[in-house]
């Protein structure tokens, strides 16, 4: 990681469109409530959790992102790796739940939250799976302003070993598990994992639980992408499937729609008063989340942050 200082001056071109929006690319930082090294730090000290939900489908969260283990005969399945410093965590949390060893793992975005277990999970013997951009992003030097963070290229051994490009079916341990593209949403990167049998699916970052969610307009994400994203989500599922986002607590279909019309809302809101000529500093003193900012506002993206996002894509 690098110093505050030398991360502006490596994103300049990306800090100096933000300066050009009239925004203070410091104080947008700041509004994010957790750094990129403040995450990893958390990392080491992770207490991790783990929940059975259906049809020997598990979630661990407390490492990064939510992920999803599904053990069995053909050897465990993994949706995301979360951060590389809980490794000694989520080793012994996959050992808990069964013996089998780590055979596939699934990634639903590039993000390093997501993706920095790779290297270790593919050590122990996992073929990666993710999005053909996943691929191109964890290859390429990447750059997210919200969380000061500066992300080198991932080394060989964390990479996505098969791709794809719309959709992908596995067949593991007796169940059909199906990899769909989002429209791009949260990233350009985003996937959801469905687990036909369990009527599981793990949305990614397309689906926070709860909380506002962050929006990668570096990574080619968008406010309408989020939006078409909840929508493709509810069409893939029914009132009975089980819905994991990317952080939060497990939801159902009512949760989905929930968050839908809070990003349909809150976009509205803030699109009308920026095409009446508002500054972003004038819509985020006018607080158009207000009214969602108790059910919303309590995870590590803040309201006058989530504002923001929206402005930018409006």
């Amino acid at each position: 990681m690098q110093t505050r200082r030398s991360f502006l001056k490596s994103t300049f071109e990306s800090s100096a469109a933000l300066i050009l929006a009239g925004v203070n690319v410091n104080a947008v930082a700041q509004e994010a409530n957790v750094t990129t090294e403040q995450m990893r730090n958390g990392g080491r000290l992770a207490k991790l959790t783990i929940q059975p939900l259906r049809n020997n489908v598990f979630l661990i969260s407390g490492s990064g992102g939510n992920v999803l283990v599904f053990p069995g005969s053909d050897g465990k399945l993994v949706v995301d790796s979360g951060l590389a410093t809980s490794k000694i965590q989520m080793s012994k949390a996959l050992q808990s739940i069964s013996p089998d060893p780590l055979q596939f793992l699934i990634n639903t975005h590039w993000h390093f939250d997501h993706t920095d277990g790779n290297e270790w999970m593919h050590a122990a013997g996992a073929t990666i799976y993710a999005h053909e951009k996943t691929l191109s992003r964890m290859q390429h030097e990447q750059f997210i302003p919200e969380f000061e963070g500066v992300y080198q290229p991932s080394p060989a051994g964390a990479l996505p070993t098969v791709t794809f490009d719309r959709t992908k079916a596995l067949q593991v341990n007796g169940h059909q598990i199906t990899l769909t593209r989002y429209t791009p949403a949260h990233t350009e990167t985003d996937i959801s994992v469905f687990f036909a049998d369990a009527d599981v699916l793990h949305a990614g970052d397309s689906f926070f639980s709860r909380f506002y969610p962050f929006i990668d307009y570096n990574s080619g994400g968008n406010i309408d992408g989020m939006i078409a994203a909840c929508r493709e989500t509810l069409a893939l599922t029914s009132p009975s499937t089980i819905i994991v986002g990317g952080h939060g607590p497990v939801g159902m279909r009512s949760d989905v729609v929930a968050f839908e019309q809070m990003l349909v809302e809150v976009r509205g809101r803030v699109a009308a008063l920026k095409q009446s000529g508002a500054s972003v500093k004038e819509v985020t003193a006018r607080k158009p989340t207000a009214s969602f900012d108790s059910k919303w506002g309590n995870g590590f993206i803040s309201a006058n942050l989530f504002t923001w996002l929206i402005y930018r894509g409006v």
